[in-house]
């Protein structure tokens, strides 16, 4: 019965986009999800309606299932990573499928980091991140404890709220590191912008399946700021190690914690990291860029649509 019930629904929703693109002359929308939307959208266009074309932000099993009859009729599917494209080839018969991302605001970024000093022996880092589990906030922490025990003199900082924050500060209590690790909760876009120009480098050390295309690796590189991240998502992709920032296995808290020493102790080589990530953020994560890239595929499809009408 819920079942039916959701069909009902999402046909109902399915006509009124017909009949509210078709008043307004529009010929092609495109979703930002895989989920229940597309398909609203696939069913609007069996109905008559528009061509239609979808956004996949993350692991195909989490936005539902029947994605081969969601997908079959989309005129393109765009995929935040390549491993994403695998898994749209692998359960779908779609043919089209670009890579691209939402971008950030590489001109914001830009002015952020340019007092940042450089001084050896000491390191501030930082992750955004909601409090989970698969964030791998407690491989940070250790990691950051063994720097601390080594001599360096690094503060972590964690921004973000969720489920996992008692267990967080349990593991900062165990370790003594009630000084060299704060949690500054939730943050708006101006206070991570604030921390991001504070700190040394940033911390994403994520594992499982969870990320996809991680706007904080961008915003952090579009900051200036070397990177240490876990192979996850598409960070092989958007991370060339050694050069604009550094890769680490999932859990590997032996590698994130050489990554800091490093960073520590060699603030040229945190200078130039940063200074190759800004580079590469502003050529392929700038807004401008990738919206030109989903801007390109809607307009290739609208004339294509046009020659079949």
């Amino acid at each position: 019965m819920v079942n039916r019930f959701r069909q009902y629904a999402l046909l109902t929703a399915a006509i009124d986009l017909v009949q509210w693109t078709s008043h307004r002359h529009i010929s092609h929308v495109h979703g930002h999800s895989c989920a229940n939307s597309a398909h609203v959208l696939a069913l609007a266009r069996r109905l008559g309606g528009p061509s239609y074309s979808l956004t996949l932000h993350g692991d195909l099993d989490v936005y539902g299932g029947d994605h081969r009859s969601k997908m079959k009729d989309a005129a393109f599917v765009c995929a935040v990573g390549s491993h994403l494209v695998c898994q749209i080839k692998e359960k779908t018969n779609v043919a089209d499928v670009i890579v691209t991302c939402m971008g950030v605001k590489i001109s914001e970024l830009a002015k952020l980091g340019q007092d940042r000093s450089y001084v050896s022996g000491q390191l501030r880092v930082a992750t955004v991140a909601r409090l989970h589990p698969a964030k791998g906030h407690l491989h940070a922490i250790t990691a950051v404890h063994r720097a601390h025990q080594s001599g360096l003199k690094i503060h972590y900082t964690i921004a973000g709220e969720g489920p996992h924050k008692d267990i967080i500060l349990a593991k900062i209590r165990e370790l003594d590191l009630e000084k060299h690790v704060s949690l500054s909760g939730s943050l708006s876009e101006s206070e991570v912008y604030k921390l991001l120009s504070e700190v040394d480098a940033f911390l994403l050390p994520s594992t499982g399946l969870g990320e996809a295309w991680p706007v904080s690796i961008m915003e952090a590189m579009g900051a200036g700021l070397p990177v240490v991240a876990s192979v996850i998502g598409a960070t092989p992709q958007m991370i060339t190690p050694d050069q604009d920032g550094f890769l680490v296995g999932q859990g590997d808290e032996g590698a994130i914690f050489a990554k800091l020493m490093l960073l520590g102790a060699n603030p040229e080589i945190r200078r130039r990291i940063g200074t190759a990530a800004r580079c590469t953020a502003s050529r392929r994560f700038d807004v401008s860029v990738t919206a030109n890239v989903l801007r390109e595929a809607m307009q290739t499809a609208l004339k294509a649509n046009k020659k079949t009408i």
